[in-house]
């Protein structure tokens, strides 16, 4: 064998390594591709298409907290579930879906690339710039949620070459222009929600008479222009499926189309905060199983139409702020499942219907800001459910039906000079004479009409100067039981504690409960009134107690004050210009003090000084409120997501922050900023796994906290929607270990109680 030169023996070499590396590529990839199988991978590399527009995307995109470095390689992980985000079939991305990821940038056009897309699923991050054009490119597409981001400019038109298109979310951003006519060629989109934008012109006919659109939302935007009427084809019943129709707080005129009463499906429409104008169609009563009526500030004029009486499920009416103008008709008969009905600030005249005292379900009924007249039926007395009634502000007249007097305060009848029998009003007149006395039979009538004997003179006369006499003898004896408390007190003769609530009871000044101490001011003056067990403290221990302010809210100060013997009480001291009189304070504040709850602080006593302070003494709870809990713990105290749920949050809507109040803040962040600057910094660490409950938990308090307390859901229905948020929130609440925002916290878990 010939030896080979030294030339021919590199090349042999080079050679052999050139093979073995092969071949290590080659074993390398045959095991990535057989573990990628074992995780359901179908094989199949990304495509060089989808693969260069996946490069761009990452590049377009701004990523600080990494989420997509996994887009590392190749591309021969692309498909196999080792990116971040991204489903693949066949070798082709199906879905991109990566919400909660704070990513910033811009979308790119290259997004065109991914020709089997159904979905695209990028909500709460803060992209920017406008939305790709080149989303029209894609055949397959089927849903596209970008809500919550930050995009800007119209809504591509192309869109609507998207046959199989259907969701559309692009709410809460900054786009311009309209709504792209073109949408309507999307047969298939069933969800449109373009709303919190600030999109101008008019709803396209065609979109809104769309026969698949179940859902369109476009409130909170500059939209004009009336709502068009629909034209149906001769001959045929309209199709259409539309059930929510949401466009309030924008800018559309003209009249309600009378094609309203065409989409039979409707269960919901909000369209207060407009300029609708003209009156109310006669087919609006013509929808089955409408629920929710919202046509609130507004200029619509007439009468409600009698076609009404057919809208058995609905459950809210809102017609506050119009020009309505006649008599509240007597329809609401027949409208079982009425639980809000609201007609405040228009110009009804006549009487208030006494139907209205049928609908067993009713909750809240506001008349007030009318011209109504008459007096309050008595069957609204009857209602079992009602717990906010308004009547303030027209022109009633007689007395207020005894169960509403007694359940509902002087706010809901002010404003009616004639109306009286509530708290805080004049006495309602003693009726007259002859209508006290029943009308006469026939026979006794004949009778009555013959002349007096003097014996009858006699005896009409002695029962008259009987009357007066009695009424002498009632008016002297409560002049002299006035006259002796009002000595008793000015000799500092207040007795035992006994003995002053009695005097105070027979005196009619303010009735004192049951179970209570009153004891005279001391050598301030004033009154001390405690509610429950022997007296601890006096009036003069209670005022020159040591004392340290524990916070300050819109009803007064909070101290904490140290009395001689050592015990603590928390003191709120009641801001002069808020309170009430003192005989309607006496009488609120007298059942707030036989409240006991193991939620509630108990109120302990009350103090009434010479010169008109009030002080409310309760129990002083060393941990502090929930609030100082929530946001001024130390780094050692950290709370979790469920147990945020397990307890009521929330501070003072009242307490504005840079004068915005906490519900103007959170939704002008929610609109233009980004949405996960709402939330504790500590729960965006678990975003991943809970940024769907964040979410829809914040959507919630939104709700909650509506600008019309009647769009307000109900308790029953927050509990309901928690529970269905986080699954056993509710139930948990039952048995959970953490206390309520109240209670003492005395059992290890360290929620504190509230200071007020």
């Amino acid at each position: 064998m010939e030896t080979p030169t030294p030339s021919e023996a590199r090349a042999r070499k080079k050679g052999k390594w050139k093979l073995g590396s092969f071949v290590v590529v080659i074993v390398v990839s045959l095991c990535f591709v057989v573990s990628a199988r074992g995780q359901g991978w179908d094989g199949v590399v990304v495509t060089e298409a989808d693969y260069q527009a996946l490069q761009e995307l990452k590049h377009d995109l701004v990523d600080p907290k990494g989420f997509l470095r996994s887009w590392n390689d190749s591309g021969f992980g692309a498909c196999s579930g080792g990116w971040a985000g991204i489903k693949c079939a066949q070798g082709q991305v199906i879905v991109l879906q990566l919400p909660w990821k704070s990513l910033g940038g811009r979308l790119t056009e290259k997004i065109g690339q991914f020709q089997a897309l159904r979905k695209l699923s990028l909500h709460d991050n803060v992209i920017g710039g406008p939305i790709p054009s080149a989303l029209g490119f894609l055949p397959n597409l089927r849903g596209v949620q970008l809500f919550n981001n930050r995009f800007a400019g119209s809504i591509p038109p192309s869109l609507g070459d998207c046959p199989l298109l259907q969701t559309l979310d692009v709410s809460n951003n900054s786009l311009t222009g309209s709504i792209p006519e073109s949408l309507a060629n999307c047969t298939k989109l069933y969800r449109l929600n373009v709303s919190f934008n600030s999109i101008s012109g008019s709803v396209p006919v065609g979109v809104i008479s769309s026969p698949s659109l179940i859902f369109l939302a476009v409130q909170h935007n500059n939209i004009s222009g009336s709502i068009p009427e629909v034209q149906t084809r001769t001959g045929k019943k309209a199709q259409f499926q539309l059930r929510s129709l949401a466009a309030d707080h924008n800018f559309i005129s003209g009249k309600l189309p009378v094609s309203l009463g065409e989409f039979k499906g409707l269960q919901e429409v909000y369209l207060g905060s407009n300029n609708i104008t003209g009156l109310i169609p006669d087919e609006v009563g013509n929808l089955p199983i409408l629920q929710i009526l919202d046509l609130s500030f507004n200029s619509i004029n007439g009468s409600l139409p009698p076609t009404f009486s057919n809208l058995s499920s609905l459950v809210l009416l809102n017609l506050e702020g119009n020009s309505l103008d006649t008599r509240i008709p007597e329809i609401f008969n027949k409208v079982h499942n009425l639980s809000v009905l609201n007609l405040k600030g228009n110009r009804f005249i006549g009487p208030i219907p006494t139907t209205l005292g049928n609908i067993s379900s009713l909750t809240s009924l506001d008349l007030s800001l009318n011209s109504l007249a008459g007096e309050i039926p008595p069957s609204i007395g009857d209602l079992p459910n009602l717990v906010f009634l308004n009547v303030s502000y027209n022109n009633l007249s007689g007395s207020v039906p005894a169960p509403l007097s007694k359940k509902f305060n002087a706010s809901s009848f002010r404003g009616n000079i004639q109306l009286c029998g509530f708290s805080g009003s004049t006495q309602c007149p003693s009726p007259a004479p002859s209508e006290l006395v029943p009308p006469l039979p026939p026979s006794e009538a004949e009778h009555h009409g013959r002349k007096l004997s003097v014996k009858d003179i006699i005896l009409i006369v002695a029962g008259a100067l009987l009357v007066v006499l009695v009424i002498l003898c009632c008016i002297l004896l409560c002049c002299l039981i006035r006259k002796r408390s009002a000595e008793r007190e000015k000799d500092g003769q207040s007795g035992t504690a006994a003995q002053a609530a009695a005097a105070a009871a027979k005196a009619g000044k303010g009735g004192v409960p049951t179970g209570v101490a009153v004891e005279a001011g001391g050598e301030a003056g004033g009154k001390l009134v405690h509610f429950d067990g022997p007296m601890v403290f006096t009036a003069d221990d209670l005022l020159c107690a040591t004392a340290e302010i524990m916070g300050k809210s819109t009803y007064g100060t909070v101290y904490k004050a140290t009395l001689e013997d050592g015990s603590q009480v928390a003191v709120k001291r009641l801001r002069e210009k808020i309170t009430k009189g003192q005989r309607e304070f006496e009488s609120e504040v007298n059942v707030l003090g036989r409240i006991r709850h193991p939620n509630l602080l108990a109120l302990r006593a009350y103090y009434l000084g010479p010169k008109g302070e009030k002080l409310l003494v309760f129990d002083y709870m060393p941990k502090g409120s929930l609030a100082t809990f929530l946001h001024a713990r130390g780094p050692e105290t950290p709370i979790d997501w469920p147990t945020r749920m397990r307890i009521a949050q929330g501070k003072s809507p009242g307490e504005a922050m840079n004068g915005v109040d906490l519900p103007q803040w959170v939704a002008s962040i929610v609109k233009e900023e980004w949405t996960n600057e709402v939330f504790d910094l500590e729960l965006m660490r678990e975003a991943a796994t809970i940024g769907d409950e964040l979410l829809n938990t914040l959507k919630l308090a939104l709700h909650c906290v509506d600008p019309s307390p009647l769009a307000r859901p109900e308790v029953n229905q927050i509990l309901q929607q928690l529970e269905e948020i986080r699954p056993g929130v509710v139930a948990a609440v039952a048995t959970s270990s953490v206390p309520g925002p109240s209670s003492g916290g005395d059992d290890g878990t360290g929620v504190p109680s509230s200071d007020e």
